[in-house]
């Protein structure tokens, strides 16, 4: 993977990254729309914090031409906040997930991204896949025939035009095109203005009016603490999404702590926690965008139609919008995950869909991310506690090689594998394929040496490694002396 210097990753790609940002911006606003009526505030909550943390990212971050903004999976954790709170706790709670964010990124805790399985990562993937689909049907409810023509011709556009020209990103080409035969036909279809009421203005610097007490940290921080989770999580695995796809490395720490300035600054701005959003940043990629700049063009000209052009973006049909985002599921599905599904391991098949699943039924990523990770775990262990036992008897000695890895899991059934009443002198206990990895596994030996020994059998234990010898020396009752 190639490393760009900072002013390559604002200036390396300033064509490419100017028309993608253009695209981001129109598929920002129906997202941030949707996602505050979701969490139950007004629209223009969602708008500001796409605006700020669109354009803060852009210098702070870690992962260019990666898009962040308000998103679903952090506005679902919103709504009983809002709900018991309202919207000044909504605010406050979003500056303490910044302020965690950055510790978290201080403390270097991205590197535990190397604990996610592949099978869980494919699992996110092709699950936000899913769910961007879905969300799209809503938009096709009480439609005539007449959204699923221009659903269609968007998608025609978007797949056909890049053949004619790739000058221009053909997802802008297709929202344009859309938006104005709908115009021109008046066509009876729903626009962006019919999500909700949008307001031509900037938004305003203010402090959260809340009162500053120990009784209101009790009630923000598990929200902020789970938004927190969530966002990095979210954020980091679509980094390295983009990563895969740019072919360029990011610095996830930097991406951490970028993520919780731009959080603390839409706190202060009147809007709420986001993160970065798979879809606008495929979105992004395969429109051309590459640098920091794609995200800052995306963040100033998302309040540039919003201020300027309020009037002409209401007109934007839904139809076109949620063509592109259909574009968007497929190409971030991973079907190659489908053609492979039989040919990898049972366990890593069952954990990509497992993590689906439970993305899908829960709406929440941290929860499918998980129960992936648990269950990865689970299966982890379950194959490398499979110990095997080879026997030989060499006249009243009785030789056990043992084979595998000794730990927690994997004891339970060695202590079953000896025949301890054998009518022999002594035995020996070859542990040169083995390893010792923690107390169970050292209790587990001293308990045979002990069964061993109450027969009146010599015990001769054998071959331990280095590292096993050392906690065997520490913890041992009986061995220390074998």
């Amino acid at each position: 993977m190639e490393n760009v210097t900072y002013r390559e990753s604002w200036f390396g790609n300033i064509k490419g990254d100017i028309l993608s940002g253009l695209v981001v911006a129109l598929a920002l606003i129906p997202e941030a729309i949707a996602f505050s009526i979701i969490a139950g505030v007004d629209p223009m909550v969602g708008l500001y914090a796409s605006f700020t943390m669109a354009i803060t990212i852009a210098f702070v971050g870690g992962r260019p031409g990666m898009i962040s903004a308000a998103t679903g999976a952090m506005a679902l954790l919103f709504i009983d906040l809002i709900a018991e709170h309202g919207i000044q706790y909504l605010l406050a709670a979003t500056i303490l997930t910044g302020i965690i964010q950055i510790l978290f990124g201080l403390f270097k805790l991205a590197r535990y991204m190397k604990f996610i399985p592949r099978s869980v990562m494919v699992g996110f993937v092709n699950a936000l896949a899913i769910l961007i689909f879905t969300s799209q049907l809503q938009h096709f409810e009480g439609e005539g025939w007449i959204i699923y023509l221009l659903v269609g011709l968007t998608l025609v556009i978007i797949y056909i035009f890049p053949y004619l020209t790739r000058a221009v990103p053909s997802t802008l080409v297709a929202i344009v095109a859309i938006t104005a035969l709908a115009i021109y036909m008046n066509v009876g279809v729903r626009r962006v203005g019919d999500m909700g009421e949008i307001t031509q203005s900037l938004p305003d610097f203010f402090v959260p009016n809340i009162p500053l007490s120990l009784e209101t940290l009790m009630i923000i921080i598990p929200y902020s603490l789970a938004l927190a989770v969530v966002g990095l999580l979210e954020s980091l695995l679509t980094a390295t999404i983009v990563d895969d796809m740019t072919a360029t490395a990011s610095n996830k720490n930097q991406e951490s702590t970028g993520q919780g300035i731009a959080n603390i600054v839409t706190g202060f701005f009147g809007g709420m926690a986001g993160c970065a959003m798979i879809g606008q940043s495929v979105i992004n990629v395969k429109s051309g965008g590459r640098g920091r700049l794609s995200s800052f063009v995306a963040g100033v000209f998302l309040m540039f139609l919003i201020v300027v052009l309020g009037e002409i973006v209401v007109q934007i049909p839904m139809a076109a919008l949620a063509g592109v985002m259909i574009m968007v599921s497929v190409s971030t599905f991973d079907w190659n995950s489908l053609r492979t599904l039989h040919l990898v391991p049972r366990s890593d098949a069952a954990v990509m869909v497992i993590t689906v699943l439970t993305v899908i039924l829960t709406h929440n990523l941290a929860i499918g991310v998980f129960t992936g990770i648990l269950l990865s775990a689970i299966f982890f262990v379950s194959k490398i506690s499979q110990i095997r036992v080879e026997s030989e008897l060499k006249g009243t000695k009785r030789v056990y090689r043992i084979n595998g890895e000794l730990f927690f899991a994997s004891v339970t059934d060695l202590l079953t594998k000896f025949d301890y009443t054998e009518v022999i002198d002594s035995v020996e206990l070859d542990l040169a394929r083995a390893h010792i990895w923690d107390d169970s596994a050292v209790a587990a030996i001293d308990k045979m040496v002990y069964k061993f020994e109450e027969n009146n059998i010599t015990v001769n234990v054998k071959g331990l490694n280095e590292d096993s010898t050392e906690l065997v020396n520490k913890l041992a009752n009986k061995l220390g002396s074998h």
